[in-house]
C-alpha cells in the first residue's frame, strides 16, 4: 500500500477534513462570514451562507463557532431534509433537550420558544444553526422567525444562521418567506477560488504536514484549478489522488497527468 505520509515526508496525511480551526486557509470571503456571523450573534438576528457543494460553507461554519465559549453559547446544529414542518419542529425541539415531543405544530412551536428562554435564563445564549437550508420547505421558511420572535418584535430568543446551497437565496425572495428573510442582516456567497488562490490553498495545506510547497508543478496547480472549478473538496480529493499517482511513479512532484489520472477516479 502507498504511503503518502513515507513517499513525500510527511508528518501526516495532507488535505484531512479535520484541519484544527486556528491552521484554516482564509478562503475569500470567511473574514465578511466571520465578522456577519458576530453580529448576528450579538444583536441576536439572522444571517445566511451560501455556496455550491465544496466551497467551504461546512468549514466556515466551523472556524465561526470554534471561537465562542461553550458555558457561554449553545449551538443547536440542524441539518435540514425536505421533510414536514411538524418533522423539523420535532428534530429542533430534542436538539434543545425536550423530554418529549408534540405532534401539534402549535404545541411545539410554544414548547421550542420555551426551551430557548429557558437556555438563556442559564447565562447561556442558544444559537440555531441550520445546514442544507436550501432544502427547506417553503411553508416552514414561512414560519421560522415565529420560532424566535417575541410579540410585538420586542426581542429575539436566538439567532439563526442558515447555510445552504445558492438556490437558497431564491427560496429566501419568495412573498411567503419575507416575515424571516427582513431579519436577515446579512448574506455570504462563496465562490470557487481563483487560480493564484488555489496555488496558495495547495501550499497551505502541504505546510501543515510538512511538506514542500512546490510539490505541486504550476501545470498541476493549473490542471487541479480547472478540472475543480475552484471547489475545494474536489480540488482536495484531486490533490490526493495526484499526489498517489506520483508516488506510484516514485517521482518527486506532481504534474498535470497525474492530476489527469486523478480525476477519471472521482465525480
Amino acid at each position: 500500500m502507498i504511503s503518502l505520509t513515507h513517499a513525500f515526508g510527511l508528518s501526516a496525511e495532507p488535505f484531512a477534513q479535520d484541519v484544527p480551526t486556528d491552521k484554516l486557509f482564509s478562503i475569500p470571503g470567511l473574514q465578511a462570514f466571520l465578522d456577519r456571523f458576530d453580529y448576528a450573534v450579538r444583536i441576536g438576528a439572522a444571517t445566511v451562507i451560501t455556496g455550491d457543494v465544496g466551497t467551504g460553507k461546512s468549514t466556515s461554519l466551523r472556524a465561526a463557532t470554534a471561537r465562542l465559549h461553550p458555558t457561554q453559547y449553545l449551538m443547536v446544529t440542524l441539518v435540514a431534509s425536505s421533510g414536514s414542518v411538524l418533522d423539523f419542529l420535532k428534530g429542533l425541539a430534542l436538539a434543545l433537550g425536550a423530554p418529549d415531543v408534540s405532534s401539534s405544530t402549535t404545541k411545539l412551536i410554544r414548547d421550542i420558544r420555551q426551551l430557548l428562554s429557558t437556555v438563556s435564563a442559564k447565562k447561556q445564549q442558544p444559537i440555531i444553526i441550520i445546514d442544507e437550508a436550501h432544502l427547506l420547505r417553503l411553508e416552514l421558511l414561512a414560519q421560522l422567525h415565529a420560532l424566535t420572535q417575541l410579540p410585538y418584535d420586542q426581542s429575539t430568543l436566538a439567532p439563526i444562521i442558515l447555510s445552504g446551497q445558492n438556490i437558497l437565496v431564491d427560496r429566501l425572495l419568495f412573498h411567503t418567506s419575507r416575515p424571516f428573510a427582513s431579519r436577515i442582516i446579512g448574506r455570504t456567497l462563496l465562490e470557487g477560488l481563483k487560480r493564484d488562490d488555489m496555488h496558495s490553498y495547495l501550499s497551505h495545506h502541504l505546510s501543515i504536514v510538512g511538506g514542500n510547497s512546490d510539490l505541486f508543478t504550476d501545470d498541476a496547480v493549473t490542471a487541479i484549478h480547472q478540472s475543480s472549478g475552484g471547489l475545494l473538496r474536489r480540488a482536495n480529493a484531486l490533490a490526493k489522488g495526484a499526489l498517489l499517482a506520483a508516488a506510484s511513479d516514485q517521482v518527486p512532484a506532481v504534474t498535470a497527468e497525474h492530476v489527469r489520472l486523478a480525476s477519471t477516479e472521482i465525480f
